[in-house]
């Protein structure tokens, strides 16, 4: 296996070689889009399948720790190359690819990205898009200092529904905006049902599975099979984010794109089941946002729950029948209400005034495809780190305060602070293991 050094030594060398980002360098703007892939079963194997649909995007090499989870990729395409550490493949293949899609827990995001855009190369990275706020911070000034096109995993930013929610808005449909609430009903250790780590069983690690590799720059733990890897690793602190890391940068979005958000003023949590390893049972964070052209106040009001809460259904103005959506938005403006599921169409309330308004359609388009023509054509995304940082930073600071509980943070977006707790500011960042330190972007 490659050691970090090595890694480190050779493609430092290989990005001094680099003042562009590799496909600007091809010779025809109809050359292929050589990519790789970190991460390669369950949302790894799905951001595969659509990129690689793109008529230019040619995989030229899979990875992943778990050597078990490439068949399903080889079916879609048989003959690339398998890679178990991503700086293995790096470093060989420096020269060989020019972008990168990362799918792999939220605690490697950062790593990978960092080291794939210092390369100059082209990077699409899952939704949060890292595990702390201050490696958020780091990828959104590495992919301005390359100067490489880059999409957060997030593909209902591209959806028709989201994109009607949008156009509904800025259509000054409802007015302007006095308040959002927003919710996913699902609960803090969904999917290992466990507030606490067990004890260890002393369970060998399978011989697919490098355990060393996945845990990567997170505290070291005993393998214990069916616990972290491949999926329940979501829940547990030390490398996911819980269900604001799952779906904050899905439902949190639109209200983004629609109302122009930047980095909000404060934000404050109230939760239940909150303990030192996994994320908490239930939740509600309360965050103020300055106003925007599209708000009816100078700041903003947007609530976030989950594990169950629920915002007040009277302030939707439904009718008695309806039922909020499983997951959403309500929008609260000026002339009334917008609902937008997560993922279906809006509604307009109240019935009386919008029952036979007709909500016309915005087309919806590939958000992998986007990403792949964007690289080509050396043009911005929609969704590209400029935009998908500061949402992704929201989403994080959420669970900062969700470990702080009854405090109302006071946040210092410019100096990446807040300004009125030590502990939170502490929570910004995370100590990393021997071995696997983050350097900041450069």
């Amino acid at each position: 296996m490659i050691t970090r050094r090595t890694f480190l030594h050779r493609t430092s060398a290989a990005a001094a070689a680099l003042s562009f980002p590799a496909v600007v360098r091809c010779a025809s703007p109809n050359s292929n889009l050589q990519i790789v892939a970190v991460g390669c079963m369950g949302k790894g194997l799905s951001d595969i399948a659509e990129t690689g649909s793109h008529p230019k995007a040619k995989f030229v090499a899979f990875c992943d720790v778990d050597t078990n989870r490439f068949h399903e990729v080889d079916n879609i395409f048989p003959g690339t190359p398998h890679y178990q550490d991503w700086r293995e493949m790096f470093a060989k293949l420096s020269g060989q690819f020019d972008a990168v899609t990362i799918s792999t827990p939220d605690h490697w995001h950062a790593p990978v990205a960092m080291a794939a855009m210092k390369m100059r190369k082209h990077v699409y990275c899952q939704k949060p898009l890292a595990h702390t706020v201050w490696e958020v911070r780091q990828m959104r000034r590495q992919a301005e200092i390359s100067k490489v096109i880059t999409q957060m995993g997030n593909q209902i930013h591209s959806h028709e529904t989201y994109r009607t929610g949008v156009k509904l808005i800025h259509g000054g449909v409802i007015g302007k905006i006095k308040a959002v609430h927003s919710w996913q009903p699902n609960p803090g250790n969904k999917y290992s049902g466990l507030s606490k780590r067990p004890e260890p069983s002393g369970a060998e690690v399978p011989a697919s599975l490098n355990w060393d590799l996945w845990i990567g720059p997170a505290p070291m733990r005993p393998y214990e099979p069916n616990l972290y890897h491949p999926f329940k690793w979501r829940d547990w602190q030390d490398f996911g984010g819980g269900t604001m890391g799952d779906f904050g940068c899905h439902i949190l979005d639109p209200i983004f794109t629609a109302l122009e958000l930047t980095a909000p003023i404060s934000i404050r949590a109230e939760n239940t089941g909150l303990n030192e390893e996994t994320w908490p049972a239930a939740e509600t964070v309360s965050y103020i946002f300055p106003g925007t052209k599209w708000t009816a106040e100078k700041t903003l009001p947007v609530t976030w729950y989950d594990g169950g809460r629920m915002p007040d259904r009277a302030l939707a103005q439904m009718p008695e029948d309806a039922k909020f959506p499983g997951g959403g938005s309500l929008f609260i403006g000026e002339g009334g209400t917008m609902i937008l599921p997560h993922v279906a169409l809006p509604k307009l309330y109240p019935v009386e005034k919008f029952g036979e308004f007709e909500i016309e359609k915005v087309a919806g388009a590939s958000h992998y495809h986007a990403w792949v023509d964007g690289a080509i054509a050396s043009t911005k995304t929609t969704d590209g780190f400029h935009y998908a940082a500061p949402l992704a930073e929201a989403a994080l600071l959420g669970n900062v305060a969700t470990r702080v509980p009854g405090e109302t943070l006071m946040w210092d977006a410019e100096n990446l602070r807040v300004t009125n707790s030590e502990a939170a500011t502490k929570l910004l960042t995370k100590a990393y293991r021997e071995g696997w330190k983050l350097d900041a972007a450069s």
